[in-house]
């Protein structure tokens, strides 16, 4: 029996002979595969890290955050000279621990300071001086 001749000539294979320019070629490729993954990656976490810059918040900024609005609230109910439990029903979305710390820190500084309470003004008073205000300062 015969050995089957290939349809391929003789010095063509599967793989092609590696040569020195073969081989620099193929290093070439490799390096620029990786090279390029690299870059992905360190783009990747580029972006990654710039988080912050986006505006997104971490659990401990958003903590900080609803902590400080609650001081600031319970700081004006006191100023105010609202009672602790209106603030309270007045500001249900807020940290009642937050609302009381800012009240307690406000009290202290009044008395400290010897301020007087400053009475708030009804809503209707509020709403009636802004259009006032908006009709003195249109043009005729």
């Amino acid at each position: 029996m015969k050995p089957m001749s290939s349809p391929l000539p003789p010095h063509t294979c599967l793989h092609p002979p590696w040569t020195p320019a073969h081989a620099r070629a193929g290093q070439a490729r490799a390096v620029g595969r990786h090279g390029l993954r690299a870059s992905l990656l360190a783009l990747a976490l580029t972006t990654l890290s710039g988080c912050d810059m986006l505006g997104i918040e971490s659990a401990s900024q958003i903590a900080a955050r609803k902590e400080a609005e609650g001081r600031a609230i319970g700081g004006a109910c006191r100023h105010a000279g609202r009672a602790i439990e209106e603030c309270y029903s007045m500001n249900r979305r807020a940290d009642k621990a937050a609302i009381f710390a800012g009240w307690r820190e406000m009290n202290d500084y009044m008395i400290e300071n010897r301020m007087d309470e400053v009475a708030p003004r009804p809503a209707e008073d509020v709403a009636a001086s802004d259009v006032d205000a908006r009709a003195a300062a249109s043009p005729r």
